[in-house]
């Protein structure tokens, strides 16, 4: 190799290793998922939300992989870099973190002793065996049990404390790329998709945003859709009724499980959450009984929306729209109810609204003829978002580590203690990795007991 291929390797090296490096790509990181938090991501992009834009920007999104930016080609780059500079770092500073461990300085001399930034001399009676058996005592019983190590007539005893407290930014940096490894999993072996199921009905297969679809190897039933509204008539919660098939047969446990916004259905693997709901047809079969406001036997029509049905005595009703909840029409109501059109041989055509659980309200309406709503046979569908993520567990080790070792690095200092016996002084230094003013507490109250000895 030569010297000019060794001086580009290692410029490369050290790019890979600079903490600017990391400090870079983290800001990079940062404000670029700003841009999946302000521009929706697929499968979710509001129609209104593309007719906003003009052309040009949204071929320009489209190209930028902005509308699904978390698997775009630039975003995956930007991690593996920082995923090969965690691991460059840790490679090039681990062994002299690890040789301050492992191989510790254990004799305190006049040179190492200047280094420190605590040391304190005190003079103690007795020979220096006796002074040995007592510090050993001492440091075990007031700091940690020491290592003694006897040179040139002087009797040294090291201590510490939570010595590996100094690989907790290791420990994130290998929890950071654990969830980078689960991330990939779940990218290469899950899915994200959608299926809508008509209420009485079941799905086994998944639609995914690319247009293709895969069998769960199983069946997911809808038992039941609903949906509560607000005063204002907004929904305020819609709620799935699923069963779990194998062999058409139902899953003990996962028998009319509710599914709701923020309590998704778990089977196997695969999750599923409710997102969406609406109107399984166009239509539907809607019941109305009719009478004339003078009197009479109500008279049953069966309509389908959209279709004009004859009245008796002449004239036509169509059903224009039809909720399960009148909140959408009227908040102060509840209930069913349904918007119909009425014309009769003379005059503009009437519109209105009848609801079923409030039958006597059409007859203060007017008109020669009173309409009761019975109720439908019309039926929801509900739009669960589908989800598979084998490397979830692994991103959740990964979060664990991580907890683990941002403990390790901010709550945890590693703590030394040198004790130097020599011709009846003794010589106590200390010194911490982190927090020094609180380390200097612990070492003011060490050499005051053992001054006291």
């Amino acid at each position: 190799m030569t010297t000019k291929d060794r001086g580009f390797l290692q410029a490369l090296w050290d790019f890979f290793c600079s903490l600017k490096l990391s400090i870079s790509l983290l800001i990079l990181l940062a404000l670029t998922s700003i841009i999946g938090t302000v521009i929706p991501q697929v499968p979710n992009i509001p129609e209104e939300y593309i007719r906003s834009l003009s052309q040009t920007k949204l071929q320009l999104y489209d190209k930028l992989g902005f509308f699904d930016m978390y698997h775009s080609w630039w975003f995956i780059l930007l991690l593996y870099l920082l995923t090969v500079n965690l691991i460059a770092c840790s490679i090039k500073r681990l062994p002299r973190v690890w040789k301050i461990i492992s191989e510790p300085t254990l004799v305190m001399d006049e040179g190492f002793e200047k280094s420190l930034s605590l040391t304190h001399d005190v003079k103690l009676k007795g020979d220096s065996a006796a002074l040995r058996e007592k510090m050993v005592s001492f440091l075990t019983s007031e700091f940690s049990k020491p290592v003694v190590t006897e040179v040139d007539g002087a009797c040294h005893l090291f201590a510490q404390k939570s010595a590996y407290s100094r690989m907790g930014v290791y420990v994130v940096h290998l929890s950071i790329i654990i969830i980078f490894i689960g991330a990939i999993i779940g990218s290469y072996f899950g899915y994200k998709g959608f299926v809508s199921i008509v209420e009485g009905e079941s799905v086994d297969t998944v639609g995914l945003r690319s247009g293709k679809s895969i069998p769960l190897g199983f069946a997911v039933k809808c038992e039941k859709f609903s949906v509560t509204f607000y005063d204002t008539g907004a929904p305020k919660e819609f709620k799935s009724i699923l069963t779990v098939l194998e062999n058409g047969k139902p899953v003990p446990g996962y028998v009319n499980i509710p599914t709701i916004v923020n309590d998704p259905l778990t089977y196997k693997g695969i999750t599923f959450y409710q997102s969406s709901y609406g109107s399984a047809s166009e239509g539907g079969t809607f019941y109305f009984s009719v009478r004339p406001r003078t009197g009479g036997t109500p008279v049953k029509l069966t309509a389908r929306q959209g279709d004009k049905v004859s009245l008796p005595g002449g004239g036509t009703m169509q059903v224009l729209e039809a909720t399960d909840e009148v909140r959408n029409f009227i908040p102060q109501f509840s209930g069913p109810a349904a918007r119909i059109e009425v014309t009769t041989g003379s005059g503009a055509p009437q519109v209105f609204i009848v609801m079923r659980n409030y039958p006597e309200l059409d007859e203060q309406r007017g008109g020669d003829m009173v309409f009761t709503y019975d109720g439908s046979d019309q039926k929801f569908y509900t739009g669960l978002q589908v989800a598979k993520d084998p490397g979830v567990w692994v991103v959740w080790l990964g979060c664990a580590l991580m907890v683990v070792g941002i403990c390790m690095a901010f709550f945890m200092s590693h703590k030394r203690v040198w004790i130097r016996i020599a011709n009846g002084h003794v010589v106590l230094g200390g010194t911490a990795s982190k927090n020094p003013a609180g380390f200097q507490l612990q070492f003011d109250s060490l050499v005051d007991k053992l001054s006291k000895l």
